[in-house]
């Protein structure tokens, strides 16, 4: 593979300048590694003059989801727009390809994005780099970020991706600290129920509905589906990593743990945090919770919002076409105020950080239970609160960290409580994130330390916010015990950037 940033590009720029004809997609089955047919929708750019080659860009759908194959509307218009060669497909168990679901494996969907490449570099309006290996760069989001990583831990000849929340472990953002978030999985796997999964899928499902446990087979299962750091060590594409600060899915940790494999692997990395992704975007003074299904396709994002475009056609047009575009700052993110912050790395170099404790008795009963199944939000009464005051005007950036020393006594050996960061003034939980804290209920005195989903909210002068201890959220599974946690302290320590860290857009 070689990613040329010089403007070198076998297709002149006038031709990008063109708007794409609506061309009908022409659909290609193609035999995967196993024999599994996939089908892709295939648009050859229909600006191209006879002769002339563009690079190809594969836009991966949403979990459950078949690939796009309407050239007149969304993505592909707009990369077909672009001049472009576009690529869709219906990933192995769904729409009209054969075989069985696997979560965006390597060995499995990432082979299948293997075949497609393969097939590609054999049509004649793709630019290639050498015989075999196209110009070929990934775009899409949630199960369509998820085998952008996939596929460039196995295959080189990628050279630009841009992947929107994807994940960098199943275990950690489904079955964190062994706790099921029920909310999103059951959304998840009701739309894909009756389509073609692996036996591991179904089992975990029903195992962790009736008991709120997964079994170490189907666990280990679901950690091999990665990507994880192994397989992020090997990739080498220019990734511009674009993660939601309200994604309850695969939270900003995620991002994060990606960012910083694929730093270290010395390549062209960004990271951008847009209000959007598995979730509610929750801006200004707040709003009104979109419906879960609107979320599916891990694409919901504020509708007045250009920046996450403009983003992803810089990145494209530096590292596929060769243009000497500059794609800005390391990092980038969307404040819940509305207003974009850059900074040449992350984490950005941080201040005093606020602190708050408190303390008192959490009562937990079996169902309890607060929030939705996408978003959690606060609790008027019966959470143990650790308030936090900002001094000054500031920009709280990264992830906040709870510390808890308590004693418990409880119906189950472990009981799990859960913690979340509230901003007083707007009402709402910061990020719509809840995270599990599980105690040891042996009567004994215990400390635990989580840290909190990463955040980026403004704080005015005097702003409030508060950590709330809860017994329970609808994002993740069910509370099945009676318990007492009498918390001797609670402490919330939220990371302020520095500053000047941070510039504004």
């Amino acid at each position: 593979m070689r990613v040329r940033v010089a403007a070198t590009a076998l297709v002149g720029a006038s031709a990008f300048a063109f708007t794409a004809a609506a061309a009908p997609a022409q659909d290609v089955t193609v035999t995967s590694f196993d024999g599994t047919p996939i089908v892709a929708h295939w648009f050859p750019n229909p600006n191209l003059a006879p002769g002339q080659r563009a690079p190809l860009v594969l836009n991966g759908p949403g979990w459950a989801q078949a690939g796009a194959n309407d050239p007149t509307k969304g993505v592909v218009k707009a990369l077909l727009d672009q001049g472009y060669n576009v690529l869709t497909w219906d990933p192995r168990g769904f729409g009209q390809s054969g075989g069985l679901a696997t979560i965006d494996g390597a060995d499995v969907e990432g082979r299948d994005t293997m075949a497609l490449i393969d097939w590609a570099a054999l049509q004649p309006v793709v630019q290639l780099d050498a015989p075999g290996d196209p110009r070929v760069g990934m775009v899409g989001g949630s199960y369509g970020g998820g085998i952008q990583y996939s596929t460039a831990s196995i295959d080189p000849r990628l050279d630009a991706l841009v992947p929107v929340v994807g994940w960098h472990s199943l275990t950690t953002s489904l079955y964190k600290d062994d706790t099921f978030k029920q909310g999103w999985n059951t959304l998840l796997y009701g739309s894909a129920a009756a389509k073609g999964l692996d036996p591991h899928i179904r089992s975990a499902y029903a195992s962790a509905s009736a008991t709120g446990v997964i079994s170490p087979e189907d666990l280990a299962w679901f950690a091999s589906r990665g990507p994880g750091d192994a397989a992020l060590a090997k990739i080498k594409t220019p990734t511009l990593i674009m993660g939601g600060t309200i994604d309850t899915l695969f939270g900003l940790d995620e991002d994060v743990k990606i960012y910083q494999r694929l730093k270290a692997n010395g390549i062209p990395v960004k990271m951008a945090w847009v209000c959007g992704g598995h979730g509610a975007c929750l801006i200004g003074n707040g709003g009104t919770l979109t419906s879960p299904e609107l979320s599916l396709a891990g694409l919901e994002r504020a509708q007045d919002d250009p920046v996450p475009d403009q983003l992803t056609d810089a990145w494209l047009s530096k590292y596929l076409k060769g243009n000497a575009t500059d794609t800005g700052p390391a990092f980038e993110a969307r404040s819940d105020d509305g207003r974009y912050y850059t900074a040449k790395r992350y984490p950005v170099p941080q201040a005093k950080p606020l602190v708050g404790t408190g303390r008192g008795t959490l009562k937990v009963t079996p169902g309890a239970t607060s929030g939705t199944a996408i978003a959690s939000v606060p609790v008027p009464s019966g959470a143990v609160t650790a308030p936090v005051r900002a001094p000054r005007a500031s920009l709280l950036v990264g992830a906040p960290r709870a510390t808890l020393t308590y004693r418990a006594t409880s119906t189950t050996p472990r009981t799990t409580i859960y913690a979340q960061l509230v901003n007083v003034r707007r009402k709402v939980v910061v990020g719509n994130n809840a995270v599990p804290i599980p105690l040891i209920a042996d009567g004994k005195p215990h400390t635990v330390s989580r840290d909190l989903v990463p955040i980026l909210s403004t704080a005015r002068r005097g702003d409030r916010y508060q950590l709330q201890l809860i017994a329970g959220t609808k994002q993740w599974v069910d509370q099945r015990a009676q318990a007492t946690a009498k918390v001797a302290k609670a402490t919330v320590r939220v990371p302020v950037a520095a500053r000047g860290a941070l510039t504004p857009r």
